[in-house]
């Protein structure tokens, strides 16, 4: 199959799809906290996308995915069930929003510190989200995956974590995950796929303290760190343009930090 380039037209959808997913992040941030259950965290998320945002979370549903969105509570990989397990000082958890509008998608993921988090798991959140970057910093038109993927294995395991290597970042657009994009987190610079203007993709490295090795769960959803370890993960909805990319999911926090580095 060849590969979905976006028309102008599918851009101006990705774009508002892709915001609501950065504001349904920022909405939910307030309400991330020590006591707290992760099932509560999703009826907010699932009723702001329903009600505000006139949108669909398309998480709910999708192969039989039970929630509007996942949540992945310390050692937990991806994937995650919200369920009624309380957050407690000190965990860390990723916040995977998936947003559908008028036929598109976007898909972003964020990483919480709950209370007073340990200097490892503050330095893990940490060196993933500069992970991700370093990732995104290459996207360019002529650029090839490998690239992506080098740098950020490279930054991870130079801070002594590892990367995981069974999920990946993958291609979005009408569809959740475009099969013909895969966006590996290792590799080699100069392989895999060539970058084109109007590709669409997720950069979503999963990072461990511990060991990269992982399994999963009976309920066939969950991935955990076979070795208990903490892990990590940020993603963003990416655009490949005529002379770089465009990052489609920037958050509030994110936006500010670029304009004032802009100013």
């Amino acid at each position: 199959m060849s590969i979905h380039i976006k028309s102008p037209e599918e851009i101006a959808k990705m774009r508002i799809a892709c915001r609501m997913v950065a504001d349904a992040l920022d909405m939910i941030g307030e309400y991330v906290k020590p006591g707290v259950t992760t099932d509560e965290l999703n009826t907010l998320v699932h009723d702001y996308i329903v009600t505000i945002q006139n949108a669909y979370p398309a998480s709910l549903g999708y192969h039989g995915f039970p929630k509007s969105m996942c949540t992945s509570v310390n050692h937990v990989v991806c994937h995650g069930i919200p369920s009624d397990k309380m957050l407690k000082d000190g965990d860390i958890i990723n916040i995977d929003i998936l947003v559908k509008k008028d036929g598109f998608h976007g898909d972003s993921s964020k990483m919480f510190l709950i209370g007073d988090a340990s200097i490892k798991a503050k330095r893990l959140v940490e060196v993933t989200y500069d992970a991700m970057w370093r990732g995104i910093h290459l996207v360019k038109p002529g650029a090839r995956l490998g690239d992506l993927g080098a740098a950020i294995q490279r930054y991870a395991e130079f801070h002594n974590f590892s990367v995981v290597r069974e999920y990946c970042g993958h291609g979005v657009g009408k569809v959740i995950h475009e099969p013909e994009i895969q966006v590996l987190h290792y590799g080699e610079p100069g392989t895999g796929l060539i970058l084109e203007p109007g590709m669409t993709f997720t950069i979503e490295p999963m990072i461990n303290a511990g060991k990269r090795q992982i399994k999963l769960l009976p309920d066939k959803w969950t991935v955990v760190t076979k070795d208990h370890s903490l892990s990590a993960q940020w993603e963003h909805t990416i655009l490949v343009t005529e002379e770089g990319y465009e990052v489609l999911t920037l958050r509030a926090d994110e936006r500010a930090q670029m304009f004032e580095k802009a100013a």
